[in-house]
């Protein structure tokens, strides 16, 4: 039996769900992170709402084929704030060439009213 997690990180759990999930699945993923009116915000976005959302995240599966988004490190929260950090993993040779930080706040049910994303580490070019 696994221990029982935090409502952090079965946010960000879903978060993850919804940044690899497939073009089939997408939706339904995003929408069981997100609030209908959540935001996502980096320094190449600024995002609301579920459609936009997962425009976002198809765009990063269009730039990234064959890569994977994983939790890097422990969720940390208080107060329907969360921060993690990331890192988009080559599933091939499992390099990971971007990594990033984030800050989620989060509705009452624990799904996201908005993500802060960060990019701490981004290939040149990208």
């Amino acid at each position: 039996m696994t221990a029982p997690t935090t409502r952090y990180e079965d946010a960000v759990a879903r978060y993850f769900e919804a940044w690899n999930a497939g073009p089939q699945a997408r939706a339904k993923a995003v929408a069981a992170a997100w609030t209908d009116d959540g935001g996502y915000t980096d320094p190449l976005a600024d995002v609301r709402g579920h459609a936009q959302i997962e425009a976002v995240i198809a765009a990063a599966h269009e730039q990234f084929p064959g890569f994977a988004f994983r939790l890097s490190g422990a969720v940390d929260g208080h107060h329907d704030t969360a921060r993690f950090s990331w890192e988009l993993v080559n599933v091939a040779d499992g390099s990971a060439p971007v990594a990033g930080s984030d800050v989620v706040t989060l509705d009452g049910e624990g799904r996201i009213r908005a993500v802060f994303g960060f990019l701490d580490r981004v290939p040149a070019g990208a």
